[in-house]
């Protein structure tokens, strides 16, 4: 118990040691646990011994973080991406295999060896690829999703490639045969009656007595049953883990069982990271250092390039296929999997299983940094890498609201109790993706774009509310509005006076400035406080409106002329203050 507590006590010291200081210089957290990692290993000071023990206890973490993103992905959003998953994801594992396998062949090594060694390194680490794109925020975009797909089908891919390994063993029948697919096709359909009919009545009778820590058992029941069960069946823990997250995306427990994981999430994964840098063999570095090095080179290089040309032959953008082959290149912990089992069937040279996994290793530790350097060197700024929009169907709405930001929250508010048809666009995925965590329906789009806002309903909606914050952005949606859709009635919000004016150039009358109101409010307060009238208080506020008004539709016109336009402004707000100050005098005699 004691050896176990001390265990427990240096993995957490070094943490809370390395990642504020890796942080701090700006290296990320992965590259602080896994530095942490060999410290305290067996390579170097030795304070843990077997990092076996460790990695197996950790991967749960990559098990808890797929649950997580199946509860980001209800099932239609994963039908959307199977192209990505059986297209893009097959073709990158069976074209990078087959390469590295040739390369093995023409090295010398038997087929059994070189398949082993191609398929293996084929493979990418869920874990590492997927927590990069969370840190940065990129998870949702074009890349991110990308990555997401491939990943997926490399899970699926380590069943059948497990299996595979049986034909290579004279008298050996593959541990996946017709019946055990059977198997796990029954029990996957079990479970997705079990997560619709039985798991959601079980959550809200939980969530009912009001007891936070059972609730936070039953979750980690559901993860943790749920990937042992499709373990017992062939198919990986993560792999079970995701399908449960899947078939749950459609809960309304689904924020509570993500908040209630979140930690446990980051802890697990944090070990495996750390459990990774122990791993790391400095001796077979030391000893041949020429060859990991060239491993890990050659297999990482030839992996970007082919996922690069894959990603473009998908129709991906260039930058975005450019991020998901720097983020895919590196080696996976399957790959551990794939390497042992080879070896205790025989198939694998424990040297050369050594050399690999040292190499699988280092491109581990070498990805955050290249992904680093991609972000910060080659990253084209005029090529925006974000996800696609999302598919919009709304033919039947009345109004539009542009823009989801503090003013829209409030009008799509109001017009849902009033039971009025709207839809909801705005072109900050981050921004929609929070929104919907809180149940919101709100469509990721560029309401400047005429297809989208045609998707949106625009052909037949009466009222369009523009309320996008950026200047630039909120004229552009207004100028396609009027040229495309001109029945639509704009009610504009606006940021500034130079904006208003903007608007009111294309002939815009429903304008409204963001903080005029309220300004004017807080300053009749002062007044009122200061023991000023109501009625004569009410009056100066509404010839103040008027009078500013009439300012405004005067610089409208004087606005290309930027010397008579200073000239009148300056005199006007000086009428101003002397009409308020005659009325004041007036109230003071009377």
């Amino acid at each position: 118990m004691h050896s176990i507590l001390i265990q427990i006590i240096t993995l957490a010291f070094a943490a809370v040691i390395f990642v504020p200081l890796f942080r701090k210089m700006g290296l990320g957290a992965i590259l602080a646990y896994l530095f942490a990692g060999v410290i305290i290993g067996p390579s170097v000071l030795g304070y843990i011994k077997d990092a076996e023990d460790v990695l197996h206890i950790s991967e749960l973490g990559v098990v808890i973080l797929l649950f997580v993103i199946g509860l980001e992905l209800a099932p239609a959003k994963l039908w959307e991406l199977r192209k990505s998953i059986f297209g893009l994801g097959l073709l990158q594992v069976l074209i990078t295999g087959l390469i590295f396998t040739s390369i093995g062949l023409a090295f010398d090594l038997s087929l059994a060896s070189a398949y082993v060694c191609g398929f293996g390194l084929a493979l990418s680490s869920t874990a590492f690829s997927i927590q990069i794109l969370e840190d940065s925020n990129q998870m949702n975009t074009t890349h991110g999703q990308g990555t997401f797909a491939i990943l997926m089908f490399q899970d699926i891919a380590v069943v059948p490639l497990l299996a595979s390994l049986a034909f290579f063993r004279a008298g050996d029948t593959p541990a996946l045969n017709f019946f055990a697919f059977i198997k796990i096709v029954i029990i996957l359909v079990a479970l997705a009656f079990f997560a619709h009919f039985v798991i959601r009545h079980i959550l809200r009778m939980i969530a009912d007595t009001d007891t936070p820590e059972v609730f936070t058992a039953l979750s980690l029941l559901i993860v943790i049953g749920t990937a042992l069960l499709m373990e017992s069946v062939g198919l990986s823990m993560g792999m079970g883990a995701f399908l449960a997250g899947v078939l749950l995306a459609n809960s309304e427990y689904r924020h509570e069982l993500e908040t209630n994981l979140l930690p446990f999430k980051g802890l697990l994964l944090g070990l495996f990271f750390m459990a990774v840098g122990m791993s790391l063999k400095l001796s077979v570095l030391a000893e041949k250092p020429h060859w990991v090095l060239l491993i890990t080179i050659g297999f990482m290089a030839i992996k970007a390039s082919v996922i690069y040309l894959l990603a473009l032959l998908f129709k991906y953008p260039k930058e975005s296929s450019r991020n998901m082959s720097v983020n895919l290149a590196l080696g996976g912990e399957f790959a551990f999997m794939l390497f042992s089992t080879a070896m205790a069937q025989r198939l694998l040279e424990a040297e050369l299983a050594s050399l690999l996994s040292a190499g699988v290793t280092l491109s581990m530790a070498l990805t955050p940094f290249l992904f680093s350097l991609n972000q910060r060197y080659l990253r084209s700024y005029s090529e925006i890498s974000e996800r696609p929009y999302d598919t919009i169907n709304s033919s039947d709405v009345e109004v539009i609201v542009a823009g989801f930001g503090r003013f829209g929250q409030i009008v799509s508010r109001f017009l849902n109790v009033e039971k009025v048809n709207y839809t909801i666009l705005d072109h900050s995925a981050a921004q929609v993706d929070t929104a919907r965590r809180f149940g919101n329906k709100v469509y990721y789009g560029d309401a400047s774009r005429k297809d989208i806002l045609e998707a949106a309903g625009a052909k037949k909606a009466k009222y369009f509310v523009l309320a996008i914050d950026d200047h630039e952005q909120s004229v552009a949606a207004a100028k396609v509005v009027k040229e495309h859709f001109p029945h639509l009635e704009i009610i504009a919000r606006v940021r500034n006076r130079q904006h208003a004016l903007d608007l009111m150039e294309m002939g815009i009358p429903a304008i409204f400035r963001e903080t005029y109101l309220t300004s004017l409010e807080v300053a009749r307060q002062i007044m009122l406080r200061r023991g000023r009238n109501e009625e004569s208080v009410n009056a100066s506020i509404t010839k103040f409106r008027i009078h500013d008004e009439k300012i405004l539709k005067k610089q409208l016109e004087l606005r290309h002329n930027e010397h008579q336009f200073v000239t009148f402004t300056s005199q006007a707000n000086k009428e101003l203050e002397r009409i308020l100050t005659e009325d004041r005098e007036t109230e003071d005699n009377v």
